[in-house]
């Protein structure tokens, strides 16, 4: 890979005050004002934009291995630098299953060999996703992949049995385990939150305690085992107030909450578009204002995106047979500076705190969640808050296109991503790092 040094000008840095910023050799090299450009320097003016330390997601699906028609780690890449993300993290359930070794080290090459983020697979709890057996975890953990988070997502860990046995585990490591909270026998056949718009659709509930019964129990577990807990895509006020309390009680537990869960509700099934159609479902206008509310005072950890491909077929059909899941990288940063940043609730550094380095914290992804300082890695994230964005699923770089948000007007465009020093994503053109 050929060193390239670029200067940034006209920024604003997190804290709000103006710098320009200069990148050799992949890491950050000054930071000051009118900062000149030397001879061996590309000069690159993004005057009115904020930067960030380059943002992570906890919670992507790729699909590669086996469901390459819906996506693959190389368009998942793609559509995360476009996004601004410069590492994500692969959930398990792909074809075959990430539950051995071999499964995650073939995800965690092909990251590498798309060369656009850092790809980290995300292990399996249990075999199969089935909740009966633990998987390869110590063989996962010791792997080139070096997995640190496990996760059934798609399937609840059901079994406090099985959870004690994986929370038990992973201490040994450091490891998380990355609950999917929604107790299997509340809701099967469950097609969108139970409450007025269920009953008025004649669509089977999912209600809020399915999700709320298994985070209580997972909390009380994870504290008996002293390990590391993480609730995957919170979406009810009861959820939120359940975290809350067991931070205050010091135990350790992180939280996420999707995009979508901080925009949209369940009236969107009014439509019955089946676009609207997740796990865990949209819900009310009241769960929405609890999600801002934790995530604005810190008892949500993070935002991850449960970027959930599909192709045409799973969602151009009826409501009941179509399936879970909305596209989520491209649009994450916009959504939470409207209606997070823009309203008040967030400042930038809450941002980057929420976006970057707790999502890199938790993950334990050393080179990621950098603070924006001479001689960090220069793995950065550029946005324009000021300017709007029309929604096209026809223009996203995932092979799918199933965005809630096609048409929609969002506050905020991603100028430029840097991995690494270098432009993953700059003025509407990808170019992989390592291509050059």
């Amino acid at each position: 890979m050929k060193d390239e040094n670029y200067l940034l000008k006209g920024l604003t840095l997190p804290d709000g005050s103006k710098s320009d910023l200069e990148i050799r050799n992949g890491k950050i090299s000054a930071l000051a004002t009118a900062l000149s450009k030397g001879p061996d320097v590309t000069e690159i003016d993004l005057s009115g934009s904020v930067v960030l330390p380059g943002l992570v997601d906890l919670h992507t699906h790729l699909r590669e291995p086996g469901k390459e028609d819906a996506e693959t780690v190389l368009s998942g890449s793609m559509a995360a630098a476009k996004g601004g993300f410069v590492a994500v993290s692969a959930m398990a359930n792909t074809s075959p299953v990430a539950d051995t070794a071999g499964v995650v080290e073939q995800v965690y090459a092909l990251g590498q060999s798309a060369g656009f983020v850092d790809v980290f697979p995300i292990g399996a709890v249990t075999q199969g996703l089935l909740g009966e057996s633990l998987s390869e975890i110590g063989a996962m953990a010791d792997s080139r992949a070096r997995v640190r988070i496990f996760s059934d997502d798609g399937n609840c860990v059901f079994d406090p049995l099985v959870m004690r046995r994986a929370l038990e585990y992973v201490k040994k490591f450091d490891g998380v385990i990355a609950q999917h909270a929604q107790e299997p026998r509340l809701t099967s056949g469950a097609q969108m939150n139970e409450g007025e718009v269920s009953s008025r659709l004649g669509l089977k509930g999912w209600p809020a305690v399915a999700e709320e019964a298994i985070i209580a129990r997972d909390i009380l577990i994870a504290d008996h085992v002293k390990s590391r807990l993480h609730i995957c895509h919170l979406t009810t006020a009861g959820g939120v107030e359940l975290v809350r309390w067991a931070k205050a009680r010091g135990i350790d537990v992180t939280a996420e909450v999707t995009p979508h869960h901080l925009l949209l509700t369940d009236e969107r099934a009014l439509s019955y578009d089946p676009i609207f159609k997740v796990n865990p479902p949209l819900r009310t206008q009241l769960d929405v204002e609890a999600l801002r509310e934790g995530l604005a005072d810190g008892t949500i950890d993070i935002v991850a995106t449960d970027h959930a491909p599909h192709p045409a077929e799973a969602k151009e059909c009826e409501w009941q047979e179509a399936a879970f899941g909305m596209l989520g990288l491209e649009s994450a940063l916009a959504i939470v500076n409207q209606i997070m940043v823009s309203t008040g609730l967030m400042s930038w550094e809450a941002v980057a705190e929420r976006m970057s380095y707790a999502p890199a914290r938790i993950g334990r992804y050393a080179e990621h969640g950098q603070k924006i300082a001479i001689g960090s890695v220069a793995n950065l994230t550029v946005i324009n808050p000021t300017l709007s964005q029309r929604v096209d699923r026809d223009l996203v770089a995932s092979r799918s296109r199933n965005t809630p948000f096609h048409g929609m007007d969002l506050q905020g465009v991603v100028t430029a991503t840097f991995f690494r020093g270098l432009p993953t994503y700059l003025n509407g053109a990808l170019s992989p790092v390592g291509v050059r």
